[in-house]
């Protein structure tokens, strides 16, 4: 059985679990910072639930002005849960599970309940290899980004909702 529901704080020992898998060495969050995104927004904290077992999670925060490259941004310094702008930190889906639609099944969710708080953009970094996905969701191209998080090169989307 499949559930998506907010983030709860017995969930970021897992998170942090799928996070390492999932982006590895210094791009991977951190138990303290996915703890603090729990905490201080569980409105954008969304996890999917087979069988009562975490398999991905997508954490935002939101902000009035959006700079993709600010990384004391993914320590939530900044955020305003009243903001119209949110932004996308991970998007994970236990590699156990990729290919089978949970990474389509938690964006529509995701997209659903931004939609239903009134937010107006959503806003994302991710690799190169995967901006056909995030365009496959309804996200448009944005730029490269000025960001180097874990010595990567990254680019930007967005979404207008």
């Amino acid at each position: 059985m499949q559930t998506l529901r907010p983030a709860r704080h017995s969930d970021a020992n897992r998170c942090f679990a799928l996070e390492t898998a999932a982006y590895g060495g210094p791009e991977a969050a951190s138990l303290e910072r996915i703890s603090k995104r729990i905490a201080n927004y569980p409105r954008g904290f969304l996890v999917l639930e087979i069988d009562g077992n975490v398999v991905g999670f997508i954490n935002s925060g939101c902000a009035r002005d959006v700079e993709m490259s600010d990384d004391a941004f993914k320590e939530l310094i900044g955020h305003d849960p009243d903001a119209p702008n949110v932004v996308i930190l991970s998007v994970v889906v236990d590699p156990a599970h990729q290919g089978t639609g949970l990474s389509r099944a938690l964006m529509v969710e995701f997209i659903a309940r931004m939609q239903a708080m009134g937010k107006e953009t959503i806003h994302l970094i991710c690799k190169e290899h995967h901006v056909p996905l995030y365009e496959r969701f309804g996200y448009a191209y944005d730029r490269p980004s000025a960001s180097n998080h874990g010595g990567k090169t990254w680019h930007e989307m967005s979404m207008q909702l």
